[in-house]
């Protein structure tokens, strides 16, 4: 056999097979566009779609100098003939750009067929972890955040897609008021018993406003409890701002011993104060902390002249 006819048929050989690897390759291409087409005809003819999911809302229940527990509302509508599966939630807090909090919820439920779903998402934020990392976020300023969401849903014949969201708000890093007894002015004195008028100062050191509600305190003058008591009285004390209460008590000054005698002669006594204020907020109710110890204050009668007052 010459070298031309071997030549010739290694070309044909080789022919041959390109011809049958060109024809397996249409074939699979051919099988795939088959149940490509296949499953857009089942999806056309049963009704399967993508689902749809908006942030409906952002709420705080709960918030305190420590920490605030946020809810995002999320709303799922799903277009399909059959329940289709939240596989995960994937959640993000962050403040330009600086994460606050994220997490993964798994195994989120089910989304029922023609149907919608509020799913809720529960958040912490740990004031002190946020102070603690971020050193320019100070007590008593708002922060503005961004919530970030990726849900991961399993939709028939689609399968697995990912529907991110967003939601933009502001959120407090609230701060204790300060708190300070400005004077103690008596209506009617006796050893066994004195009716009097207590005069507070309370600081908004927040840039927002708190609407006072109620206010409960137990106060001690020269180390010794003049009482305790739950009061609801409604002022506003503006951001950054001062707001001033006069609250009656009653105290025996024979319980006080020789420190009596520097209150009578107008020396100034010591007091400590600790309770809590009730406040409307803008982002919801708080209950905030009021103290103070080593305090210094007057006691006066009622027509003493104000002038020579001292703010502590």
């Amino acid at each position: 056999m010459s070298s031309s006819d071997a030549t010739d048929r290694g070309l044909h050989k080789e022919k041959k097979e390109g011809e049958k690897e060109g024809e397996n390759e249409g074939f699979i291409e051919k099988v795939k566009d088959f149940f490509h087409d296949i499953g857009e005809k089942i999806e056309g003819a049963i009704g399967f779609g993508k689902p749809d999911a908006d942030v409906t809302g952002v709420h705080i229940p709960h918030i305190s100098l420590h920490k605030a527990e946020i809810v995002v509302d999320v709303t799922i509508t799903n277009p399909n003939p059959v329940p289709i599966p939240l596989v995960d939630i994937d959640y993000l807090i962050e403040s330009d750009g600086r994460k606050l909090v994220s997490g993964l919820i798994p195994d989120a439920g089910t989304i029922h067929a023609h149907g919608s779903e509020v799913v809720k998402i529960p958040v912490a934020l740990i004031y002190d972890d946020i102070k603690s990392t971020y050193h320019d976020i100070k007590p008593g300023s708002i922060i503005p955040y961004k919530v970030r969401v990726a849900l991961l849903v399993d939709v028939p014949i689609i399968g697995r897609i990912t529907i991110p969201l967003e939601k933009n708000g502001e959120i407090p890093i609230p701060y204790k008021p300060d708190v300070d007894v400005e004077k103690i002015k008596f209506k009617q004195f006796s050893f066994e018993e004195t009716i009097a008028d207590l005069h507070l100062k309370l600081e908004n050191k927040n840039d927002f406003d708190l609407g006072l509600n109620a206010l409960d305190y137990e106060i001690w003058l020269a180390d010794v409890s003049v009482g305790s008591a739950e009061l609801t009285q409604s002022t506003k004390i503006d951001k950054q701002g001062i707001s001033k209460m006069v609250i009656p008590i009653s105290f025996r000054p024979k319980d006080f011993g020789s420190a009596l005698w520097d209150m009578i002669r107008g020396r100034g006594t010591g007091y400590s104060i600790k309770g809590n204020i009730n406040v409307d907020t803008p982002f919801g109710n708080m209950k905030l902390p009021i103290s103070k110890e080593g305090g210094t204050t007057k006691l006066k009668k009622e027509d003493d002249d104000d002038d020579d007052d001292d703010d502590e």
